[in-house]
């Protein structure tokens, strides 16, 4: 006897134990299979080393782990590459805001000091992150586990820098910038969140020589203090009069020309524009095509420069409105309207991000950007879902330089030097600039995040070195990530892999949604509605979080998730192991055969739930081939609870308890098999549930997390044993359903009378199953007629009378039978519509359209049983 089972699935105390012996014996490691292996390498999205990981992290590891353990029990070299990111601009936030609480600041310990305290914070946070990866059953590769500071990337980095600069992609100079006035730094884009919020829209008269003005409106109005120009359309007849006049900027009285530029919107406030080339990106455009001086009003901090006159040092709200008080007092000011726009504001910081001229670093992306567009043009790198492309193409399309450094602590620090003549020196960090005499100043920026996650697919595997993981595993076999950073990281991992590389980092690039609550609201802290991955596992365990994560959703669509989902697929993991403890307890000590036993050897519901199960395989392999697996694992969840458990293990305890030696061996080989399987396509969902029942099983192998994915034999698909097992149930499903109709309770056992039609033999031999499935001791065939007052149920041309003398109310039984032929005659005529119209006859499969037909053919009949049983009992 197989040793017994616990009554219930104990999660806590098996996830810690199965994941350290998976792990202690080596099967994350992608050389458990043969050399000759085809590798499946996943570069996993590195998680910031900020904090706890949140629900999204949980998303990526539940479908990445899926891809990997999936591809690695298909015998592939699967490879899944762990590590996390040093997080610049968070991280360095989170250690300020620790030395403030200590009662010093940055600037105060030194920039040495400050770097030495972030890597020991790194080093204690960095745990908690691998801790609550393990939690969720990760199976990638500890032992390569990259970090994006550590010595081998941060060689990678200095690398791809000096040569990019070497070809003349890298400069240094003045340009507009996202500025985050609180964390004194440029950030990227995304690192910006522009939401829409009340504001006001101001209305203001611009002096103009001559005594006259021009209306105009501005959401900003200190920024009129970095004016350069006033802007109309040239085709607007109230202003094009004014073109090439000479106006003057409020308060400040500087003289600015009146231009024309087709980009104004003559709807918009008054239809003039005034033009801030410093502090608005659509006006530094607009500067550049007129050759207009750029004027930077603010300080790194915020406040007003010098350039601002009279408002300098004044924080830039209180100079907004002070200089509205002053032009008031002037006469200039018109009106103030409310105003809905959107603002962006930093991420981290929150703050309202301004647009800053500052000397930066830049990329010349364009060149990059195009090897990105032909490698997915030409087929070379898939995206997933398809209509992604769009996106991506356009993104980088339309691309501009990238401002790559940050006036951060924190990072891979630019290796560049300067002198005070202005000459610049860009070699690595370990050398230093030139020893020829003079002082070479260290550049003090570092390097924006993305840059060094750009190189991660390749510089993980040791890159710029040829080593033996980079000739192995790359390029690498999927990115999978979020479709929030298409651009932001997936498209510049393209562009730097290619570039480097000449190959594509990936083949495909399947993307996520977003999480969201059952609402379909954002996660956030302000609605109250976040979501804590670890207490979920801690309620309920890693599996119901995994499975329902990956089933709630399809690829490129966000996930409302719900956690009375998790509670539902909690009781279905209690399900699959009260499927196990049934199949176990009814095993002996007799040795089993492994597989299958031959077709033939195999009765009636053996052969339909052997052939149900190589539909759904070939049905699953289908859908993961198409990376459909939310649909693939509901599938599962349908074939093993409402199939497998609701009717092939019901009617197998006739055979485990009445039949002879060999119904009972063939049935015992079958529920193993079938299960067995099962369990190996739920694996990748279920890692933790499927491998502790795998263990109780008898088995072939270690372990089922490297037990070979199932294949589908197709001699054993039999169409007509599940046409038969289907009508069957179709017949049990009839009788329970009367049984709720008139409130019969399961335990009172009824008799029937059927009408056998055509399908006399099999139900004679099947009788079986209305004792045991719905209480049916005796079954008696109809010759002719039909007996008064008795309901009946009707399945293709089977008719089932129940006798209910005492029991039934005829009307009810009038009326349910009324409905049923109403429900039937709406699905006939749906059938006769589709099966009159010539395209679906002559595009669809032979197959298809003979299946309909069957259909439609059992439908009528089902009619002419039902209006013949209504002419009899409801007269």
């Amino acid at each position: 006897m197989p040793k017994p089972m616990p009554k219930t699935f104990d999660f806590k105390e098996a996830e810690q134990r199965l994941y350290q012996w998976w792990e202690h014996s080596g099967w994350f490691k992608p050389e458990i299979a043969p050399p000759d292996a085809e590798p499946f390498v996943i570069s996993m999205p590195p998680p910031n080393v900020t904090g706890d990981l949140h629900i999204g992290h949980a998303l990526f590891v539940a479908v990445e782990d899926l891809m990997t353990r999936y591809e690695r029990m298909r015998g592939k070299a699967a490879l899944w590459v762990p590590g996390t990111d040093h997080a610049g601009i968070a991280t360095q936030l989170q250690v300020e805001k620790m030395l403030r609480d200590q009662g010093t600041s940055r600037l105060e310990v030194g920039r040495e000091e400050f770097l030495a305290r972030t890597w020991q914070w790194k080093r204690k946070y960095e745990g908690n992150i691998k801790g609550q990866l393990r939690r969720i059953g990760s199976s990638c590769d500890w032992q390569r586990e990259r970090f994006t500071l550590d010595d081998g990337l941060s060689n990678a980095v200095q690398e791809v820098f000096i040569t990019l600069y070497q070809q003349g992609l890298i400069y240094r100079g003045p340009r507009l910038v996202n500025w985050s006035p609180g964390l004194q730094t440029a950030v990227s884009d995304l690192e910006v969140e522009r939401e829409e919020e009340d504001a006001k829209l101001y209305f203001f008269n611009y002096p103009l020589e001559g005594g006259a003005a021009l209306p105009v409106a501005t959401t900003r109005p200190e920024t009129i203090l970095g004016d350069t120009a006033v802007c109309v359309h040239p085709e607007d007849e109230r202003y094009k009069h004014l073109i090439g006049q000479t106006a003057y900027v409020p308060m400040l009285k500087r003289a600015i020309p009146v231009i024309a530029d087709e980009y104004v919107d003559r709807q918009f406030g008054t239809g003039a524009l005034k033009i801030t080339p410093g502090h608005d990106f659509n006006d530094y455009e607009i500067a550049r095509r007129h050759k207009l001086p750029l004027i930077n009003i603010l300080n790194p901090d915020a406040t007003m420069s010098q350039q601002a006159g009279p408002y300098a040092g004044l924080d830039r709200f209180v100079c907004r409105e002070k200089l509205w008080a002053d032009m008031q007092a002037a006469g200039l000011t018109l009106e103030v309207r409310p105003h809905r726009m959107v603002v962006p504001r930093s991420q981290r910081g929150g703050e309202v991000v301004e647009p800053l001229l500052s000397t930066q670093w830049f990329l010349k992306i364009q060149p990059l950007a195009q090897k990105a567009l032909a490698a997915v043009r030409d087929g070379h790198t898939r995206i997933v879902p398809e209509r992604f492309e769009k996106v991506y193409y356009h993104w980088l399309t339309n691309i501009e330089d990238w401002c790559i450094s940050r006036q951060l602590w924190w990072g891979h620090r630019i290796p560049a030097w300067y002198t005070q003549e202005g000459d610049i020196y860009v070699g690595r960090n370990q050398d230093g600039p030139p020893r020829d005499g003079r002082k070479w100043i260290a550049e003090e920026d570092v390097l924006d995040t993305w840059f060094s996650s750009a190189l991660w697919p390749f510089s993980t595997l040791g890159w710029p070195e040829n080593t033996p993981d980079m000739q192995r595993f790359y390029p690498t076999s999927v990115m999978e990530t979020g479709y929030d950073i298409l651009f932001f990281w997936v498209a510049r991992m393209m562009m730097m892999g290619l570039w480097f590389t000449d190959k594509p980092p990936f083949h495909t690039i399947y993307l996520h949604g977003l999480i969201r609550d059952k609402y379909g609201r954002k996660i956030s802290k302000t609605l109250g509605n976040t979501i804590d991955p670890l207490q979920l596992i801690d309620q309920y365990g890693a599996d119901p979080l995994r499975y329902t994560l990956v089933t709630s959703g399809s690829p490129g669509n966000d996930v409302n998730l719900d956690t009375e989902r998790v509670e539902a697929n909690w009781k279905f993991v209690n399900k699959i192991w009260q499927m196990a403890n049934l199949i176990t307890q009814n095993l002996d000590d007799a040795p089993l055969p492994t597989g299958l036993p031959p077709k033939e050897a195999l009765d009636l519901p053996s052969r339909w739930i052997v052939s149900r199960l190589m539909n759904v395989t070939t049905t699953i392999q289908r859908l993961f081939d198409s990376y459909q697996y939310g649909e693939a694992g509901r599938q599962l969840q349908e074939f093993l609870w409402h199939e497998f458990a609701d009717w092939y293990l019901e009617i197998s305890k006739h055979a485990l308890y009445q039949g002879d030696q060999n119904a009972k061996s063939a049935t015992r080989r079958v529920l193993l098999y079938v299960f067995d399987q099962a369990l190996r396509m739920l694996h990748p969902y279920m890692p933790f549930v499927t491998e502790e029942i795998w263990q109780y099983l008898p088995h072939e192998g270690a372990a089922l997390m490297i037990a070979p994915w199932p294949q589908a034999d197709l001699a054993y698909i039999d169409d007509t044993a599940e046409a038969e097992m289907n009508l069957l149930i179709d017949m049990v499903r009839g009788i329970r359903e009367v049984r709720i109709t008139y409130n019969v309770e399961p335990a009172r056992k009824l008799n029937v009378l059927i009408a056998p039609g055509s399908r006399r033999a099999a139900i004679e031999k099947h009788a079986f199953l209305f004792a045991r499935l719905c209480n049916v001791p005796q079954v008696d065939m109809l010759a002719s007629g039909e007996p008064e007052n008795a309901a009946s149920v009707v399945v293709s041309d089977v008719t089932v009378y129940l006798p209910l003398a005492g029991l039934v109310d005829v009307q009810a039984e009038c009326e349910r039978l009324r409905k049923e032929q109403a429900k039937l005659a709406e699905q006939i005529d749906r059938l006769e519509k589709q099966l009159s119209n010539e395209q679906f006859v002559t595009r669809a499969k032979p197959e298809v359209v003979e299946r309909e037909r069957g259909k439609l053919a059992d439908l009528q009949a089902s009619s002419r049983q039902i209006g013949e049983r209504l002419g009899a009992l409801c007269k």
